[in-house]
């Protein structure tokens, strides 16, 4: 079988202590990813550096300790996500009875009422495949994502999301993104994401110059759908999940791509703002500049 060869056997060893962590409580997985986190901070230090960037340009009014320990977090947050993607591929709903709550549907089924489909524009969170099993207990989706380059690994990925995702849309077959809009269904998409200049536009993201995706405009009026942005969060404390869909973006899309692709990264902003450091900022996020002087954010000095 193709997936024994030995350049898989260290995807199959993560993905089995991924297994047995996932049947640990949840408080001891926390503390796990907590710990093997800071410890991921001090080992790896091209991503803490890409980390480093990413805060002291997104958040210029803190200090340099408080962007320290915000650091920090961010690593024991991703941490922490690995395990909750091993949760959403594995448990049972019941795991996160009474551990939710789901603020917006009743935008979604507002625009379905009306005859829209729905773009649920979202982000990178360490909680990504969580969140989306968390919603998809209560509402039927699908995805857009881009194929992983380990294929044993995509294939478990695809496994874990078919619990609670309806399909699992190619990023680049934009043809059938268009078609489960049309019909009326929920696609969710994140372009939150540096696909370099050829895909992208400048728009601010954080205050900062950033290489946008205008997708999601396109899509949108493609699809004759409706756009809201999607934040998932974990609770502090142990206290669970919140996962919160907006209002529909209004006017969206209009003939202005720079303007709806801008409204976009406010509407994530704002919800990436309410917990920051559970975002992904281990992505080059501003690795693609408008001015070539500036395309080296990353580079250490």
């Amino acid at each position: 079988m193709p997936f024994l060869s030995p350049r898989f056997w260290p995807t199959w060893l993560g993905l089995m202590a991924l297994r047995l962590i996932s049947l640990l409580p949840m408080a001891a997985q926390y503390t796990l990813g907590r710990f093997l986190g800071k410890m991921l901070y001090r080992l790896i230090s091209k991503r803490r550096h890409i980390v480093e960037v990413n805060l002291k340009l997104c958040f210029p009014e803190k200090s340099e300790e408080e962007r320290q320990q915000m650091a920090v977090e961010v690593f024991e947050n991703n941490a922490i996500g690995m395990f909750e993607t091993s949760m959403a591929w594995w448990s049972s709903p019941d795991r996160f009875k009474d551990k939710v709550i789901i603020e917006g549907l009743e935008h979604i089924e507002k625009a379905q009422q009306e005859g829209h489909g729905i773009l649920l524009t979202g982000a990178h969170y360490s909680t990504l495949d969580l969140g989306g099993f968390l919603l998809g207990q209560k509402l039927n989706f699908s995805t857009v994502y881009r194929p992983h380059n380990n294929p044993l690994f995509d294939r478990f990925i695809c496994q874990g999301r078919s619990r609670f995702v309806e399909q699992m849309l190619d990023n680049e077959n934009s043809r059938a993104i268009v078609k489960q809009l049309r019909q009326g269904n929920v696609v969710w998409f994140a372009p939150d994401q540096d696909m370099g200049p050829k895909q992208s536009i400048f728009v601010r993201f954080f205050g900062i110059p950033a290489a946008t995706v205008p997708a999601t405009a396109k899509l949108a009026r493609l699809g004759k759908a409706k756009v809201m942005i999607f934040g998932q969060h974990r609770l502090p404390n142990g206290e669970g999940y919140k996962l919160t869909i907006s209002p529909a973006l209004d006017p969206f899309p209009t003939s202005d791509e720079a303007a709806d692709t801008n409204l976009v990264n406010q509407g994530l902003e704002q919800a990436i703002r309410q917990f920051p450091t559970q975002y992904m900022w281990v992505h080059r996020r501003f690795k693609t500049q408008p001015d070539a002087e500036k395309s080296h954010l990353y580079a250490k000095r």
